[in-house]
């Protein structure tokens, strides 16, 4: 990734407000203490099944006919792989398949038979946006108001937490025969800076080298901070042994890539999940940290009957400012025959993926659901003739019309609730390699809207919580209303041409009714560390937060990349310790902005964090001196 341009830092949490020059690491982070390992969630989660620990039942998922109702076939034994049947879950009931009238033929007279490609882009890297997308300008947010407590010394700086609020939020009128809990539009996203906007790319990249620069992949505006949360399915990576030996010793390339592109501008990686080639990655503005709580991810096996990962779905859920979210990820089955198995791959996937805890443990019982990835889904009836002559007349309704995705939302029980914005951009299935024109091989593969971003709403709202704990732990989303969602693009980029697929992109704001923005931990530290005795962090508990003697206080320079690319860190021990205080061989070399941050052991996540300090030469010149 050398040959990736300098990109230049933000300090600001939710902003550009101030960009210092870019510093160099003069030497590796300090060796870790005595203790045991610090434990925290790999980058690289293995796809097991997380044992449920609460009372609730198992999420249900509704199911299609007597066929859907056999039970998972016990795959402890390989011989039985030859006779494994698909589990098909039943509980909310069917739906009732209402015949869907196929168009005639003689219905594509009006198009003008010519044999013809779609458009070359004129960059080899990006294609320019048609006029029919939406163009609108994006607002980053304002940085959150610090919450300054009364006791504080004017010389520390508290954490980077807005001050708490339970209040809902006002409500947007709906625009005239829109739904009042999702709509679909080209206006700038979000009227409100409290909405939070979240940006999902997916692209199956055919086991490709990673390009130079994907920075345009996450849209125009990926530098000023207007994006709080990257979302990036991948499918196909490949997985080929001796480059999955590779991805374990080192780092997978496009987790690589991905980090280098997004952490100059504040993102950090939040959670990931891989199953063989099928790959989620999550990163968030850094100042939204403390607010991600309740990260876990799951994967689940299709390929073979179950037994092998090329097919299947991973999904990481958590709750954003007390609402739960879970975004899915699936590679389902190929070929225009095989709709019912993509149907019953992508039932046994909701059925089988489960989480620990809360109210939300099904990928349904979240508040939003985000579903995307290469769901293969084709377009029937018509010939690749006619196909592409109707992407070439821009007569894409034509085709909308016979997508199988489309046409199974209207008989397809499980797919009831999940909405999906208006297809206007040509299917992004199947290239040539390298080129931009559609498959001219022996096979001649229809084009095809295989790569999809959809998104559900959860019918009823949470439980009420039965006291003020529970809806701190962000364990219910009842007061206000229900969360929101907007679309407000949905897009292709054409321009890529490493894989027979083009990536897909949609923008997405969520309204939430209102935000559980308290942080657990909050950290006070000098706002300036001249010398060795400014390096002490005070830090104040909530009363619901349970410690660990494994929790500690790292230092993270602006612009790190996850949780554990810290500079230094200390043991946060003592039930009753209120503050920490940095060894002088321990404290950074480089002139440069840092980052206090709280990682708590038993979630697994960044609980709390300061403000920006500044580590000025008199520090470094004592090093130099020891």
């Amino acid at each position: 990734m050398d040959h990736l341009p300098q990109k230049q830092l933000s300090t600001d949490p939710c902003g550009p407000n101030m960009l210092p020059g870019p510093c160099a690491v003069i030497r590796a982070s300090p060796a870790l203490p005595s203790q045991p390992p610090v434990p925290g969630p790999h980058l690289f989660t293995p796809p097991e099944v997380l044992k449920k620990q609460s009372g609730l039942g198992p999420t249900q998922v509704p199911t299609k006919g007597k066929a859907r109702m056999q039970s998972v076939e016990d795959r402890s034994t390989p011989q039985q792989l030859a006779s494994i049947s698909r589990p098909r879950p039943t509980a909310l009931g069917t739906k009732t398949a209402s015949k869907t009238s196929k168009i005639p033929l003689e219905s594509s007279k009006d198009i003008d038979l010519i044999p013809v490609c779609i458009p070359v882009p004129q960059s080899a890297n990006v294609l320019p946006h048609s006029s029919s997308e939406p163009s609108f300008p994006l607002n980053y947010p304002q940085s959150p108001q610090p919450y300054l407590k009364p006791t504080l010394s004017p010389n520390l700086t508290p954490s980077l937490s807005p001050k708490p609020s339970l209040n809902p939020q006002p409500q947007k009128t709906p625009l005239p025969g829109t739904s009042t809990k999702s709509q679909t539009q080209s206006e700038r996203p979000g009227g409100e800076n409290n909405d939070f906007r979240v940006y999902i790319v997916t692209w199956n990249v055919g086991s490709a080298v990673p390009p130079d620069d994907i920075t345009s992949l996450f849209g125009p505006n990926v530098s000023d901070g207007s994006i709080d949360m990257f979302i990036i399915g991948l499918q196909e990576v490949n997985s080929m042994i001796n480059k999955r030996l590779k991805d374990v010793l080192f780092s997978d390339q496009w987790i690589e890539l991905c980090m280098d592109t997004l952490s100059p501008f504040g993102y950090v990686l939040v959670a990931s999940q891989r199953m063989q080639g099928v790959l989620l990655l999550v990163f968030s503005k850094f100042c939204h940290l403390p607010f991600l709580r309740g990260v876990q991810t799951q994967s689940t096996r299709t390929g073979l009957g179950g037994y092998w990962g090329n097919k299947g779905g991973v999904s990481a859920r958590m709750t954003l400012f007390g609402h739960p979210v879970c975004f899915l990820n699936c590679h389902l089955p190929a070929h225009m025959r095989n709709l019912e198995q993509r149907m019953e791959d992508f039932e046994s996937i909701l059925q089988q993926q489960q989480f620990e805890g809360g109210t939300a443990t099904g990928v349904l019982d979240h508040d939003v659901v985000f579903w995307f990835g290469d769901l293969n889904f084709r377009i029937e009836d018509y010939d690749i003739h006619v196909v592409k002559c109707a992407i070439e007349s821009s007569k894409l309704p034509l085709l909308w019309e016979r997508d199988q995705l489309n046409m199974a939302k209207n008989t397809e029980a499980i797919l009831e609730g999940f909405m999906e914005g208006p297809l206007k951009f040509p299917p992004t299935y199947k290239f040539d390699v390298g080129t931009h024109t559609y498959d001219t091989s022996a096979k001649k593969r229809k084009p095809a809207w295989t790569d999809r971003i959809l998104w559900r709403l959860r019918r009823t709202g949470s439980p009420v919580p039965t006291h003020n704990a529970s809806l701190q732990r962000g364990l219910t989303s009842w007061l206000g209303g229900a969360t929101k969602v907007i679309q407000h693009k949905y897009q292709s980029h054409m321009g890529f041409t490493i894989s027979d697929h083009k990536p897909v992109s949609s923008l997405f704001s969520l309204h939430f009714p209102f935000r559980v923005d308290l942080p657990l931990v909050e950290l006070q530290v000098n706002k300036e560390w001249c010398k060795a005795s400014d390096a002490t962090v005070r830090f104040t508990v909530a009363s619901t937060y349970q410690r660990s003697s494994w929790d500690w206080v790292a230092i993270y320079k602006v612009g790190f990349r996850h949780h554990k690319d810290y500079q230094a860190y200390v043991w946060a021990k003592g039930e009753h310790a209120t503050q920490v205080t940095f060894l002088e061989e321990d404290l950074p070399r480089d002139d440069c902005k840092y980052i206090l941050g709280y990682f708590s052991n038993i979630m697994n996540s960044i609980v709390g964090l300061s403000s920006p300090v500044q580590v000025t030469k008199q520090i470094i010149y004592l090093h130099l001196l020891l």
